[in-house]
């Protein structure tokens, strides 16, 4: 098998979108060679705890509503051609997501990862909740199989908290500086929200290889 190593944020529209295409690539592709894991990168590592209206964050950041709505014009173009809805009116705070990855972490270690980051995704962009809320994420936790009542009791504490920041500034200091960021076998980077193509292209690649060698 071949690890795919895949540093995402739960709010990046554009880690939704990249996500999507290499999920399709995947049905496509149902002996694929890939064993994912996913590792945390904040956009906003120096949010507030409690998030920031969506709005006002958006226009700060873009340099006010024009700006915004020029910046997210792709994301909506890219994100139909994926097949995804992304509810913008229904997101009304802007996370810290600080959690969402603690949650994302323990999952790896239940085997729940993909089924947590899918659910996440899914819960901010399509549902618009807010995923720092700790009673969103243990429902979340729930829904994927996970003890809500311990995610809920460790949410409460700092478990892992340096753990997670640690990693986010080590993908920094790697070069990592937008996401998503994949990387194939640990040493070749593939960045942004690639198409559908390019990963059916990269696991054949893989596979072919694969046969020549057992040949």
């Amino acid at each position: 098998m071949v690890k795919l190593d895949i540093l995402s944020d739960p709010i990046c529209p554009w880690c939704y979108i990249g996500k999507a295409n290499l999920d399709r690539a995947l049905e496509q592709r149902p002996n694929h060679p890939f064993v994912i894991e996913w590792h945390p990168f904040q956009l906003n590592p120096d949010m507030p705890r409690e998030g920031v209206d969506r709005r006002t964050y958006l226009e700060s950041k873009f340099g006010g509503k024009e700006g915004a709505v020029r910046a997210y014009t792709p994301v909506v173009e890219h994100a139909k051609a994926a097949g995804l809805d992304i509810n913008f009116e229904a997101m009304e705070r802007t996370p810290n997501t600080l959690d969402a990855h603690r949650l994302i972490h323990w999952a790896g270690i239940e085997g729940r990862q993909t089924a947590i980051v899918s659910s996440l995704f899914r819960a901010y962009f399509r549902d618009g909740r807010d995923i720092g809320s700790h009673d969103v994420l243990a429902d979340i936790a729930d829904s994927a199989g996970m003890d809500a009542s311990v995610v809920l009791r460790l949410l409460a504490t700092d478990e892992d908290t340096q753990l997670i920041r640690d990693k986010d500034v080590s993908a920094r200091e790697m070069g990592v500086n937008s996401v998503p960021t994949f990387i194939v076998a640990s040493r070749h980077a593939v960045p942004g929200a690639q198409p559908t193509d390019l990963w059916l292209k990269v696991m054949d690649e893989i596979l072919e290889q694969r046969a020549a060698e057992d040949s």
